[in-house]
């Protein structure tokens, strides 16, 4: 019988970080982004995949790109800068052409690049409260800058509690 990492007292970001994740390259177009996030991949906790690692040609990480990304850059840029309320504009007839200028944009010109990430060896301590701190919904795991793993805020919470009974279980 394997042994359950996770039943040690030390955890790491080795230990719960999620290995089969989804990458892109950032000179693909975002209807690729939009396309592979759609179709994202349902994890061990039942929580469905709503980002994509993004590489370059060289396999190292560059940034993410996620559902919030896409959505944030489906909007108007006016709307940024808090002079104008959205509940102040006709929005009639104008999704439309939101999405088809969304849909002539890269990967690259979106996604978030300047992402912090954690090493394999990196305490699970440290990285709850980096994500916390900084309100981060997940973390790369990084090896000489390219891509092996990622942890979800979500994972953590699942890892924690569920794992050792305190709460049931999904599916599981």
């Amino acid at each position: 019988m394997k042994k359950d990492p996770l039943m040690k007292t030390e955890i790491y970001a080795k230990d719960i970080m999620i290995a089969d994740f989804d990458t892109v390259d950032y000179r693909e177009p975002i209807e690729t982004a939009i396309k592979m996030i759609f179709s994202g991949k349902i994890r061990n906790t039942g929580d469905k995949t709503t980002s994509l690692m993004v590489i370059n040609e060289e396999n190292h990480f560059v940034g993410i790109i996620t559902m919030f990304d896409i959505l944030y850059h489906l909007r108007p840029g006016i709307l940024n800068y808090g002079i104008v309320d959205g509940k102040d504009l006709s929005w009639e007839g104008q999704i439309k052409l939101f999405k088809k200028k969304l849909i002539s944009k890269k990967i690259g010109d979106i996604m978030s690049s300047e992402v912090v990430g954690a090493v394999p060896d990196e305490h699970l301590m440290i990285i709850l409260d980096r994500m916390v701190k900084y309100k981060y919904h997940r973390l790369p795991v990084l090896k000489n800058n390219e891509p092996i793993g990622i942890v979800y805020i979500s994972d953590i919470y699942f890892h924690l509690f569920a794992r050792d009974g305190l709460v049931n279980q999904r599916g599981l």
